[in-house]
């Protein structure tokens, strides 16, 4: 139906699901979807509903992806399962992220201890020198009071170990230079056609005029450092556990 190089295999009870191919960009659109509409029942990794695996490729009533179309469509009558006001077409870019799921569960992520894993990020990652949990931290980074209802630990884990492979838009940096020559870099907070709102290392919650700027643009790189190498496999699998373990203000 649709050509793609985006190839993957889903399992149910043994059995293969059948497969068809997706465009990279329906798996994205399907992301997107999957996040606003699916994660608060499935969860970011899809299995917070038992005996389904949604990020493994593990259901209980669909044998082909025609069958998850149908059931992301219609639901499934007598279950918590809701019926959504998807297109076809919307519901098969969900299954396509379904797929891409399933085909990227292979993580060297294993469940640790996220007690353990607390005092990793606090002590030895100091990563509350750039982020904030609840009231705690710094602002200065993404706030990740909530990142583990909003991201799958394969996500999480890639980016401890490579920042620069995935910058999410809300979190990208930004460089000013104004008119005088001086440079702000700091995260991004609000840009529109007339201005420019970031915060700076210091915390200091900064706005300028575009009109009053030489240059503005975004900074390739992430300023997380990789902790490739800096933690050991334990110590990784307890701080993905302990993010993952990050569901909100009221769960914590």
């Amino acid at each position: 139906m649709r050509a793609s190089s985006l190839y993957v295999s889903m399992l149910i009870g043994g059995a293969l699901l059948a497969q068809e191919t997706f465009l990279p960009g329906e798996a994205e659109e399907g992301r997107q979807l999957f996040r606003a509409n699916c994660t608060a029942c499935h969860g970011p990794d899809g299995d917070s509903v038992g005996g389904v695996d949604l990020g493994r490729g593990k259901f209980r009533r669909a044998a082909s992806d025609d069958d998850l179309i149908q059931i992301v469509m219609n639901g499934i009558p007598g279950t918590a399962m809701p019926p959504q006001e998807f297109s076809k077409f919307e519901a098969g870019n969900i299954v396509a992220y379904l797929r891409f799921m399933a085909s990227t569960a292979g993580s060297t992520y294993a469940p640790g201890d996220p007690v353990r894993g607390r005092a990793v990020f606090e002590n030895k990652g100091a990563c509350l020198d750039c982020h904030r949990i609840k009231s705690r931290g710094s602002r200065t980074g993404p706030d990740l009071t909530e990142i583990g209802s909003l991201r799958r630990s394969v996500e999480l884990e890639r980016s401890v170990l490579e920042p620069n492979a995935e910058v999410l838009p809300a979190n990208r940096t930004i460089r000013v230079v104004t008119k005088q020559g001086t440079t702000f870099i700091g995260r991004l907070l609000n840009r529109d056609s007339f201005t420019v709102q970031l915060i700076d290392s210091e915390e200091r919650l900064l706005s300028f005029l575009t009109k009053n700027l030489k240059e503005y643009a975004f900074v390739e790189h992430s300023p997380m450092p990789s902790y490739k190498g800096k933690f050991s496999p334990e110590e990784l699998s307890d701080l993905i556990s302990y993010l993952v373990s990050l569901k909100g203000i009221e769960t914590q």
